[in-house]
């Protein structure tokens, strides 16, 4: 095997080199990557991505479109990482390349240029967000959204039709600052908002804090938290995800808490690796970070739990089961809801094509790695699935709103919510 030397000044960092020579090209991460699945091509594995990375640090290959191309193809669900015996640790390798993709500018389309300014000026302002989804509810409310596909070019077309119904705005307002523990107190936790989470799913929210506080827990959420960044690292803008990141470790590395809990499996890998990102005063951030399915089992629930009798199944977001390693945590949870009959599928632990806004600029691909996840789900004959993110919740129920089917995709924190009466408060 050709070995290779790293020679003359590369466009990437030193570590993206140093990262790929880990990479033993077994090849075990091929049949886990979901645009390998989809194509066949080599260039479009973790192995062959790595081969092109490697390429372009030694010089052999040039800092391109082919580079750029399939760079931005990959979904980063890091699939890979869990499949590697070698520990490879491709997620960092994926960002830092767009990260100098970025930044020399290289095969920038309008689809680039428009994502990072929505990522830069709407979503981690969140007046700005608002104002924007105050539109678009405005524009669902009237029915506009279903002219869109034939009014819009096509590509904007399909995002407005295909946008997520936006909740009135008396639901979409921010949690108050503390939320106390019913009954016996168990402790104290911080909560993490988000950004996409209130204004989308703020009902989530409530019901994670809601939880929390009948099971025990005190909840603060700091009003100067913000966006956790992960959009903007996963788009290659690493310069604005780790001012973020700098901000969130001030604000919570400061409280006196028993763990950060997050409830949007995206934001909680980019918090929880916090200290590896943006180094000093970050430890402690990522020490508490917690998702709450992971904290709930740990501590174990105040039961005891009611009937919830309803099929379903559990599908994992990528960023919790391959960026936290949290797996089994979710499936305890939901196995101890008397009732509840929690049926596995065939295809779990694979992205479902959300991947942040992914399904916004790789629409095609998207779409195939979405159907060959419903197809899965729906032989399992669900009547609920159940996931923890916020891209994979809007992605899923597209999916089965593409099919026609009236399958309800639902946060763990809301079966869990249904199941634990105020009688378990244990007061």
């Amino acid at each position: 095997m050709d070995t290779g030397s790293k020679s003359g000044v590369s466009p990437l960092p030193d570590e993206v080199y140093a990262g790929t020579l880990d990479c033993v090209h077994c090849g075990l991460c091929l049949t886990a990557c979901p645009t390998y699945r989809a194509t066949g091509k080599e260039t479009s594995s973790p192995r062959g991505r790595i081969y092109l990375m490697r390429g372009v640090a030694e010089g052999r290959i040039e800092l391109g479109s082919l580079v750029a191309s399939e760079a931005r193809l990959c979904l980063g669900c890091r699939a890979c990482e869990t499949a590697c015996p070698a520990g490879v640790e491709y997620g960092s390798l994926l960002e830092a390349t767009r990260t100098t993709l970025a930044s020399q500018r290289i095969a920038w389309g309008w689809s680039q240029r428009v994502e990072r300014w929505i990522l830069r000026e709407i979503v981690p302002r969140p007046r700005r967000l608002g104002l924007v989804l105050t539109g678009l509810a405005v524009v669902q409310r009237l029915g506009l959204d279903r002219l869109a596909k034939w009014v819009l070019p096509r590509r904007f077309g399909q995002i407005a039709s295909q946008a997520p119904p936006i909740p009135p705005r008396a639901r979409r307002a921010r949690l108050p600052s503390r939320i106390a523990a019913q009954g016996e107190r168990r402790g104290r936790v911080a909560f993490f908002e988000g950004c996409v989470m209130p204004e989308i799913f703020g009902d989530i929210n409530r019901a994670t804090v809601e939880l929390l506080s009948r099971q025990g827990f005190e909840v603060w959420v700091p009003s100067d938290q913000v966006c956790c960044g992960a959009l903007q690292a996963h788009a290659g803008d690493a310069e604005l995800a780790n001012q973020l990141g700098e901000r969130n470790a001030g604000v919570f590395g400061e409280l006196d808490v028993d763990a950060v809990i997050t409830n949007s499996a995206g934001c909680g890998a980019v918090l929880h690796e916090a200290p590896k990102r943006i180094g000093t005063g970050a430890e402690r951030l990522g020490s508490l970070v917690r998702d709450v399915t992971q904290f709930l089992a740990d501590v174990g629930m105040r039961g005891p739990l009611e009937r919830v009798e309803k099929r379903t199944c559990y599908d994992d977001p990528c960023h919790l089961v391959h960026g936290q390693g949290v797996a089994d945590a979710p499936r305890q949870l939901l196995e101890a809801i008397p009732g509840l009959e929690l049926v596995s599928h065939e295809d779990p632990t694979s992205c479902c094509g959300a991947a942040g806004t992914y399904n916004l600029t790789q629409p095609a691909m998207s779409q195939e790695v979405l159907d060959r996840k419903i197809d899965a789900l729906l032989k399992a004959k669900p009547e609920a699935v159940a996931t923890g993110n916020p891209g994979c919740l809007m992605q899923l129920a597209t999916g089965f709103r593409q099919r026609g089917e009236e399958i309800r995709v639902v946060h763990p924190v809301e079966l869990l919510l249904q199941a634990c009466p105020r009688s378990a408060r244990g007061d």
